[in-house]
């Protein structure tokens, strides 16, 4: 979807409550996303994420707070020369030399707005600003008309409106909305609030604030007790029209409304909420994979729309409802959100049915005797593994079994000086030893070149975990590994891998070889497939 067909034209009434009411998206990944602890980001880095959130059709982006640090203003500066199409925001202290730095780092923006942040809360007020109420007012006026003064998109949030008194958080948007600002967004900071509670403030300042119906309203929630997505539908409800949120739910401290998870709730029940979004929900794996490179902060396995396991099934129930039919076990394509396919993943708990269907995809149509062996073969190799994949089904139908192949017979890891070093001797199929040392920028990048020279397999690490199994004495370390490896025909392949040690090192080497071992597997059934042929 280019991004001139996007209809980022909202109704004059933001607010009116109508059929297919358009919520806009402010992304705040870069701003309140990125100053999360380990999340932060070089200017470059917020570029590159800057043109794939236009590319998904956010309406608003928050580049950052320039008055923070050199880094905010040089990324603000960067993306307002570049991006023209979204809304660029940045935020801002109710402070004078602040807001002046901000409408600098907006120059040359094609559409810049100013967005300023006042605390509201009795708590906020007598322990950080130690203001008085009329105090507080005074400089929400004196701050957003200076503002409306330097740029003529004014957002003011009241932080931590949600625990303000709704008498005088109406009072403090009332003022706000006189001196020129045309977002309101109320943040619950501290993600305290409850669906019921934030849909009836909404129709509460909507109906009573005095030029309410003129702006829009908007909402900022935490994830402290895992409401946030939750918080802001309901805010929706009560007559929001733009939901500040980010790619992956990051944020400060529990992080804030997933970007992803409110827009696919719109649009999956569209008929409940009767509204919508602009985004392009093809692009929300790709944008999520994106943040999780240059942030280095994976995603949950089973994290709602983007997680590895949102559109997988291993249950033998489940996998026979979706051979059926899939709307039995999902509720959305993952075609539209970015994945290519549902899995149907193939471990302990799956049937004989999803055996079968996977096999005859592979090209092997078995008799029932067959078959039943092959499972039986199949639920054996379960208990050595977690997941089988294709080409574990072929091994199992070439009478392959994993007990063949290299095996670690010793390893020797050091990381002194510059360089980490490693020696690995392996068993190899034939039983023969196979010695191979490496250097590295780290001790398991030493081992995992190491066990390469040995087996003659390369393998491209695209994500490497470990983590305690069992507590106590008895607990265990297991490494995950994802790779992506050359099939032999030029194009790459994915595997994952598992080992499990009381040395972490260790189990990081049992899962490479774990890998290595059936691609060498694949290699030779295909092989004997092209001699048979």
């Amino acid at each position: 979807m280019s991004t001139s067909d996007r209809g980022r034209a909202f109704e004059s009434s933001a607010n009116a409550s109508t059929d297919g009411a358009r919520v806009r998206i402010f992304d705040t990944t870069l701003r309140d996303g990125e100053q999360s602890p380990g999340c932060s980001m070089s200017p470059q880095q917020k570029l590159v994420m800057a043109r794939a959130l236009d590319e998904l059709g956010v309406d608003v982006i928050e580049t950052g707070f320039p008055a923070s640090s050199q880094s905010d203003r040089e990324a603000a500066a960067m993306i307002a020369r570049e991006l023209r199409e979204p809304t660029l925001c940045v935020l801002s202290r109710c402070l004078p030399a602040d807001i002046e730095a901000s409408a600098r780092a907006l120059e040359g923006s094609a559409k810049p707005r100013l967005h300023l942040f006042l605390s509201t809360s009795p708590l906020h007020r007598e322990h950080k600003l130690r203001m008085s109420k009329q105090q507080v007012l005074d400089a929400i006026a004196t701050n957003v008309a200076h503002a409306r003064r330097l740029v003529d998109d004014v957002e003011f949030s009241p932080e931590d409106g949600i625990r303000t008194e709704h008498d005088f958080l109406a009072e403090a948007c009332a003022v706000a909305i006189a001196n020129g600002a045309s977002t309101i967004n109320v943040p619950d900071t501290l993600g305290y609030t409850t669906p019921q509670e934030i849909r009836a403030l909404f129709e509460f300042l909507i109906s009573t604030v005095p030029g309410a119906r003129d702006v829009v309203f908007s909402a900022h929630c935490h994830n402290d007790l895992g409401m946030a997505v939750a918080n802001s539908l309901a805010a929706i409800e009560g007559g929001a029209r733009q939901v500040e949120c980010t790619i992956n739910g990051i944020g400060e401290r529990a992080g804030n409304c997933a970007l992803e998870e409110l827009v696919m709730a719109l649009k999956v029940r569209n008929a409940w909420f009767e509204a919508d979004t602009g985004i392009d929900t093809q692009r929300l794996l790709p944008t999520s994979q994106l943040l999780t490179r240059l942030i280095g902060m994976p995603v949950q396995r089973n994290k709602a729309i983007v997680g590895a396991n949102a559109f997988a099934h291993e249950s033998g129930i489940h996998q026979h409802g979706m051979l059926r039919h899939r709307g039995t076990y999902e509720i959305m394509r993952p075609e539209d959100v970015g994945w290519p396919d549902s899995q149907m993943v193939l471990g302990r708990h799956s049937g004989r049915a999803a055996v079968a269907h996977r096999l005859r995809a592979l090209g092997y149509t078995l008799e029932d005797e067959q078959l039943d062996q092959v499972f039986a073969d199949f639920k054996t190799l379960c208990e050595q593994q977690r997941v089988i994949d294709d080409g574990d089904l072929e091994a199992l139908m070439h009478g392959d079994t994993r007990g063949e192949g290299f095996r670690l017979a010793s390893m020797t890891v050091s990381d002194r000086g510059q360089r980490a070093s490693a020696q690995v001797e392996l068993s190899d199929p034939d039983g023969k030893r196979v010695s191979e040392s490496a250097l590295g920028d780290g001790p398991v990048d030493a081992l995992f070149a190491a066990l390469s020279a040995a087996t003659g397999v390369k393998l491209t690490l695209e994500s490497y975990q470990v983590h305690s199994v069992g507590i106590g004495a008895d607990a265990r370390g297991e490494a995950n590994l994802s790779v992506r490896c050359d099939d032999g025909s030029g194009d790459s392949r994915g595997y994952e891998g598992t080992g499990t040690s009381r040395d972490i090192i260790e189990a990081s080497a049992l899962a490479w070889l774990d890998i290595a071992n059936r691609v060498l597997r694949a290699r030779r059934n295909a092989d004997a497939d092209v001699v048979a042929a």
